[in-house]
């Protein structure tokens, strides 16, 4: 049996103890809520479906989210000293708007509230693409995750996030130069100070490799007999799952060509050098809107191209862990397919 006794001039206290079940202790204003939520509690006991809500009532999202960071995303994500973490920037966020909530109060309702108010910048911030909205609710689905199956908290409502519709994924970048501005920016990165920035650029066009991942690249892992290149290195790799990189001929003259230095790195290049460098290249080069990151893009688009290269291929020489990243590059195959057909 619930016990139930006044505390104070305004408050009821309700207190279960039931064997096989922690003590649950709620307190109300009236005591009328008091018997109600006693009832529903021995009955959800006496039916064997009763889970506790007490830790999500006690627990913020701004407990959370610090747990979350000191226990969880140490072994999870790398940690970048010469970049902003998008991981970080998406935790605040979620901290700056709904950190006072406890667990136990965040549904739907507000959930998708907050989607909204991103997206119309009603939140005291500029609003942001729908893109950056996914992401930042994708995170917080992964917190509340790591809620339930790493803290051992219930949320009496489940996951709200899963129960609400998402903003789109947005577009990707397709951004990609002429005949021409290729040219222009191969003489810029040949005339660049920093002779390590035009083999970073060849290597990136034909090797399909991130950013990270080059700049990462020793020696050791570079199989010039086999043209492999092996990633195995979990912390520089964005998926995080080890991978062989197939090296072109082009790419191994490249490779072949570099001076070997005594840190065993590649590109012995510091990730904002290269930046600034290719940034100024294309200054000079008079090339608008594009990045190092377009460079993969570019090889994967010229691959596709090729026609003789399957989804799965590609995959393998990209390292996407889901074959619809690659879902735009497939539309290239198709148009050199129906080229041959004549």
């Amino acid at each position: 049996m619930a016990t139930i006794r006044k505390k104070g001039d305004y408050q009821w206290h309700v207190q279960i103890r039931r064997k096989g079940y922690p003590s649950q202790t709620k307190t109300f204003m009236y005591r009328e809520d008091a018997e109600k939520w006693a009832r529903s509690t021995e009955r959800d006991m006496d039916a064997g479906m009763f889970t506790s809500a007490g830790d999500a009532e006690r627990n913020t999202l701004h407990d959370l989210i610090k747990a979350f960071k000191s226990e969880f995303a140490p072994k999870h994500y790398r940690v970048r000293t010469d970049e902003k973490e998008a991981w970080r920037f998406q935790l605040a966020r979620l901290d700056e708007a709904l950190g006072d909530y406890s667990l136990a109060a965040l549904d739907q309702k507000l959930i998708a509230g907050y989607r909204d108010k991103r997206l119309t910048g009603d939140l005291k911030r500029p609003p942001v693409s729908e893109s950056t909205v996914r992401k930042e609710l994708y995170m917080l689905s992964k917190v509340l995750g790591f809620a339930q199956t790493e803290k051992g908290i219930t949320l009496p409502r489940g996951n709200p996030v899963e129960k609400i519709r998402k903003p789109s994924d947005g577009k990707g970048r397709e951004r990609r130069l002429s005949t021409e501005e290729w040219q222009a920016l191969e003489k810029e990165c040949q005339a660049s100070r920093n002779p390590w920035l035009w083999p970073a650029v060849q290597l990136a066009v034909e090797t399909a490799m991130r950013q990270g991942e080059l700049l990462s690249l020793t020696w050791m892992q570079v199989d010039i007999k086999r043209h492999l290149a092996l990633l195995t290195d979990t912390e520089k790799i964005k998926n995080e799952e080890p991978r062989a990189v197939p090296l072109s001929s082009a790419a191994l003259a490249v490779l072949k060509a570099l001076p070997r230095t005594v840190s065993g790195v590649v590109l012995p290049v510091e990730r904002l050098t290269l930046y600034h460098a290719f940034r100024y290249a294309c200054n000079r080069a008079n090339i608008k809107n594009f990045t190092f990151h377009d460079l993969r893009h570019e090889a994967l688009s010229r691959l596709a191209e090729r026609g003789d290269f399957s989804v799965l291929e590609l995959a393998a020489v990209s390292g996407h862990k889901t074959l619809q990243m690659l879902k735009r590059y497939t539309h290239l195959q198709t148009e050199k397919l129906a080229r041959k057909l004549g």
